[in-house]
């Protein structure tokens, strides 16, 4: 079954939205600490990743962390909606960075990061 955009977008926010986005209550805080300090970003695959070379280890992670649990969450979407990971990833990371706070670091299309 092949789904259309907007239908796999409502299946990924409705579904998969407090798994991908909440990651627990403590490591939600940290998470937006380590954004508001510029260490993690938001990537354009729908993962978090290391805007910078000197983050400090508790922010790697955080990165491993927070990816593995995204990743389970979009292969869930995925299987329910009969669609490639790869295309839940992709529009995950769309809302993703389009949510992303003023400031913080996303990635461009070009792989580079970028403050929004």
């Amino acid at each position: 079954m092949r789904l259309g955009r907007r239908t796999l977008m409502t299946a990924l926010c409705g579904i998969a939205a407090c798994a991908v986005l909440a990651v627990g209550p403590a490591m939600a805080l940290d998470l937006d600490a380590a954004k508001a300090q510029g260490w993690i970003g938001e990537r354009r695959d729908g993962y978090i990743g290391l805007a910078v070379a000197s983050a400090p280890a508790e922010a790697r992670a955080l990165v491993d962390t927070v990816n593995a649990e995204r990743r389970a969450a979009y292969q869930s979407v995925a299987e329910q909606n009969s669609v490639p990971r790869d295309q839940v990833e992709a529009l995950a990371g769309q809302k993703l960075i389009g949510r992303a706070a003023p400031g913080t670091f996303v990635m461009d299309a070009a792989g580079r990061w970028i403050r929004k």
